[in-house]
């Protein structure tokens, strides 16, 4: 049975990626910061309901250290790795006059290294092999920019550039590497805005609804299937006609 890694996968388009793989019939390893966060949602047993198995690891994927030892423990559990998507990030957003040096570093940390450390553990195993698939989030901020987010900006462009480079370096060993960049999501996060920002958002894009976590994940079902086999070095925008 092939093995898939999803990190940040406790809720909201990690936890839909991680469920749809598993309907595909991956064995699921699941990542977040700690088990506190598996604990208030049903994700483990909705996956475990469709017949593979899964695991949860917990690590900080900023922390090249907790990344190494989360990918030994997922060889040494489900016994292999296959598929890595890169999906853990966070927001710490403010205009740049505003926003503080912490503010930048740690997203920088968690959205982008953490996507180096997880490429470079995941691709010696691949290569080795002589096969795998990783996805990365990306995002349309990394595309087109967004006020008030020049560090997750900064972090999205960085992987769809990190994206493009590690598919020339893999590909010789049968290793696709793509990216997807969802535009607005409806997730916790989007659910915080208010009705006015909502509102603002929906003209700009030209289905005039947000996109679901089940969206993203059908993408990313399809890169890591064999159907995308000689797909690798690009990045799907998954935002419903936004820079249309």
């Amino acid at each position: 049975m092939a093995v898939a890694l999803i990190t940040g996968s406790s809720r909201g388009i990690g936890a839909a990626i991680a469920l749809r793989l598993a309907q595909d019939g991956f064995d699921i390893a699941l990542n977040d910061l700690n088990e506190s966060m598996f604990e208030d949602n049903d994700i483990v047993d909705k996956i475990k309901e469709t017949g593979v198995k899964c695991e949860t690891f917990c690590a900080d994927v900023s922390d090249y250290a907790q990344c190494e030892e989360m990918v030994n423990a997922v060889k040494e559990k489900l016994g292999g790795f296959d598929v890595l998507v890169n999906n853990a990030g966070i927001t710490k957003d403010g205009l740049m006059a505003r926003m503080s040096e912490e503010q930048y570093d740690v997203v920088i940390n968690v959205n982008q290294k953490s996507v180096f450390n997880m490429m470079k553990l995941a691709g010696k195993i691949m290569m080795k092999q002589r096969s795998g698939k990783i996805v990365n989030l990306a995002s349309v901020a990394g595309l087109y920019g967004n006020p008030g987010q020049v560090n997750y900006s900064a972090s999205k462009a960085a992987i769809i550039g990190m994206t493009k480079t590690v598919a020339k370096e893999l590909g010789s060993r049968n290793v696709n590497v793509n990216a997807v960049a969802p535009g607005f999501i409806k997730t916790p996060m989007t659910d915080k805005l208010t009705e006015e920002q909502r509102n603002a958002m929906l003209q700009m894009i030209a289905m005039k609804r947000y996109g679901l976590p089940e969206e993203i994940a059908g993408v990313v079902s399809f890169l890591v299937s064999d159907d995308a086999s000689y797909v690798t070095g690009q990045v799907i925008e998954i935002s419903g006609g936004l820079s249309m």
